[in-house]
């Protein structure tokens, strides 16, 4: 996945996010909807991991393609 499908997958993500806030906000939202709230978080996590792989590869001279998308459980777990 380059930079632009990453953006784009964030994009569509925040876009999906965004909706569901909305209705969160209305108290129509779902049992799934939260559900799926949650697993947007995890999916943007990953996204912008991965996104920043990339950059920082780019930044040492190695190829940005390089860069592997990390598990659920290993980015949720980073320490802040």
């Amino acid at each position: 996945m380059n930079d632009d499908q990453i953006h784009a997958s964030i994009e569509q993500l925040v876009g999906e996010e965004h909706e569901l806030w909305q209705r969160e906000g209305d108290g129509t939202a779902t049992e799934e909807d939260r559900e799926r709230l949650k697993a947007i978080a995890v999916s943007l996590d990953q996204c912008w991991d991965l996104l920043r792989q990339r950059r920082a590869r780019r930044r040492a001279g190695l190829d940005p393609d390089t860069a592997e998308g990390r598990s659920a459980r290993v980015v949720e777990n980073y320490e802040q």
